[in-house]
């Protein structure tokens, strides 16, 4: 069995990147004086708490990717791409909480790496199976 480490620590830190912005959910909530369980009523709060939830939205579908990206592909670049997406997440998070028009950059940097893996490992799945005679 292949130990995919490169792509576990990935794994690791994305996950990280995720409780980061959580804990600034929670220093956006202290700033703010709005506790839980509210979710609104200052815009520093929101954007913190959109920022995490949008990332929660992603995380299945990168980490999914990721992973048969490296199973049928190769880990080191699996790993790669998963390090853009962790830049495009925290390019993302930084630009989104400053000012929502600033989103974009980092939406569109971990949404393309999400494709890549996604589509890369879908494409590599049907050539094995169509190669292999499994179609």
């Amino acid at each position: 069995m292949q130990p995919h480490y490169e792509v576990a620590i990935v794994t690791i830190l994305a996950l990280l990147v995720y409780l980061w912005m959580g804990v600034r959910v929670g220093g956006a909530r202290k700033v703010s004086g709005i506790a839980a369980p509210a979710m609104h009523g200052h815009p520093h709060l929101e954007r913190n708490i959109r920022v995490h939830y949008n990332t929660l939205e992603w995380l299945p579908v990168f980490l999914a990717g990721l992973w048969l990206f490296a199973i049928y592909w190769d880990d080191r670049i699996a790993a790669a791409v998963g390090l853009v997406w962790i830049v495009g997440r925290i390019v993302y998070a930084l630009g989104y909480v400053a000012d929502p028009g600033k989103r974009e950059a980092g939406f569109m940097i971990q949404a393309l790496a999400t494709a890549v893996l996604l589509f890369g490992a879908l494409g590599r799945i049907i050539w094995i199976m169509a190669t292999t005679g499994t179609v």
